[in-house]
């Protein structure tokens, strides 16, 4: 609703693009239609790259659009976080659980299971993006680059954080998948949640051209 508001008050013309890498849900209580998580920071940073050049507004819709269609997510979470304005965990989870297909609001996952080991864990995140990108017939197995995205939800170490990486980009590869651009870190995060996402971005020459770009922000900075 903000969002939309946000664009009618704009005094010039504008255009929607919808992220929706969130492979864990279509529809529940909680959202309307499929949901952007991180996978919006690689929408954003291509978007930007190509408007920088001066391209037309249906252009950078259609760049958005494209790049959304080619990304897919999912979290995972062990404990809740704390909303500031509610001051009490968002769901309720036991240390011995783990919470699968989280939000970044702080959003029940779609199933809880046991606490198993991170590998397994990760195997199974993957298999749900690698699933989901088939089902919108992005033809998986065609594709050989890819941009690998590990989000930390607020609470999860950093070496934690590598530890997905890795095993994350070895599923890949087995998939045919090279990982030829990545990024670890807290960039799209549920406040003090511990838990983390992977996203996978299949890459184009397009998409790599605007994503190596030099961008100059808080949190992306490099040159070409």
């Amino acid at each position: 609703m903000n969002f939309e508001m946000a664009a009618e008050m704009l005094p010039f013309e504008n255009a929607t693009v919808l992220t929706s890498d969130d492979c864990a849900v279509i529809n529940s209580t909680y959202t309307t239609g499929r949901r952007g998580v991180a996978g919006t920071v690689i929408v954003e940073k291509c978007v930007g790259s190509l408007a920088e050049t001066g391209a037309n507004l249906q252009a950078c819709k259609a760049l958005g659009d494209k790049v959304n269609n080619r990304t897919a997510s999912m979290g995972v979470a062990l404990t809740s976080c704390t909303v500031p304005a509610a001051g009490r965990p968002t769901f309720d989870i036991n240390d011995n659980e783990l919470e699968m297909g989280v939000g970044i609001h702080g959003e029940p996952g779609r199933k809880r299971e046991p606490m198993r080991e991170a590998d397994a864990i990760v195997s199974d995140l993957v298999a749900s993006i690698i699933e989901d990108l088939t089902a919108r017939n992005v033809k998986v197995a065609e594709q050989n680059e890819g941009l690998l995205l590990i989000n930390g939800f607020g609470a999860t170490p950093l070496m934690e954080l590598y530890l997905l990486y890795n095993t994350a980009a070895k599923l890949f590869n087995q998939h045919g998948i090279q990982i030829i651009r990545s990024l670890v870190g807290n960039y799209t995060t549920a406040l003090d949640m511990a838990g983390a996402s992977v996203t996978l971005c299949l890459l184009d020459d397009e998409i790599k051209q605007h994503w190596d770009s030099p961008v100059q922000t808080a949190s992306l900075r490099w040159e070409r």
